[in-house]
């Protein structure tokens, strides 16, 4: 059902607090909680954030794998860096095409702390140092204005999670209404062209009525107009009409 976006730095705290995020809600709702980032996918970090194409496949990879787990029950954690605001755009579509709530919540670190968090990491797991500078100055700070930033909430290392308000953020607010060109158009009426041959008919039989007995400059009620024309108008469109028409 809902999706809580994690966001920030490499070694911010991401998939610590979205932990601590499963923890609550499986403890204190009945629903399942999953988990999705770079560690389900099992990549090697260094070698993906050094190509920008490996990178974008494994977004489009995350992406899918959220869409997939996304229903009406669940709740879905995306744990990545999600740094990017056209990538955190496209997943607000995502959700405005399921038609469920979101949320944002931004692990907040200065670069220095990051980098210090990374170093305590085993081997195999860290960033080279390369990486995670790069990653810091392409990182685009989310902003609450943006509505696929919203509800933002913002988390500092010391900051407990504001457990509650995240809860009511995805369970208590309405989903973001669809774009209108993803919609299926209602059909017509199965009898519209009985009444569009109706209307054209009472409109004929009107003007045909009004030659008999009007002139020049006389207005006349047309069925279905709320304004009367001018004699000599109906007298143009019954003649130009059939030409249009052939």
């Amino acid at each position: 059902m809902p999706l809580i976006v994690m966001c920030g730095f490499p070694c911010s705290g991401k998939t610590r607090r979205a932990v601590e995020l499963k923890e609550y809600f499986e403890q204190n709702t009945k629903r399942k909680v999953h988990n999705v980032g770079d560690g389900t996918l099992g990549i090697e970090k260094n070698a993906v954030y050094a190509d920008s194409q490996n990178e974008k496949n494994v977004r489009g990879s995350l992406r899918a794998e959220a869409e997939r787990r996304i229903n009406k029950e669940d709740i879905v954690i995306l744990d990545s860096l999600n740094y990017i605001k056209g990538y955190r755009y496209e997943l607000f579509c995502l959700i405005k095409h399921t038609q469920t709530p979101h949320c944002l919540v931004y692990c907040l670190t200065s670069a220095e702390v990051s980098s210090t968090w990374n170093t305590e990491r085993d081997v195999e797991e860290q960033y080279t140092q390369e990486i995670l500078d790069a990653l810091v100055l392409r990182f685009e700070t989310p902003d609450s204005r943006n509505r696929w930033d919203n509800p933002l909430f913002t988390i500092q290392k010391e900051d407990t999670l504001p457990f509650e308000a995240i809860s009511d953020a995805i369970f208590k607010r309405k989903a973001p209404p669809p774009n209108q060109s993803t919609q299926s158009q209602p059909l017509s009426s199965t009898n519209f062209l009985y009444e569009l041959d109706k209307v054209t008919q009472d409109v004929l039989m009107a003007i045909l009525s009004s030659q008999k007995t009007s002139v020049p400059g006389d207005l006349i009620a047309v069925p279905g107009a709320t304004e009367k024309i001018s004699f000599a108008t109906l007298c143009m469109l019954l003649t130009y009409t059939p030409l249009l028409l052939k």
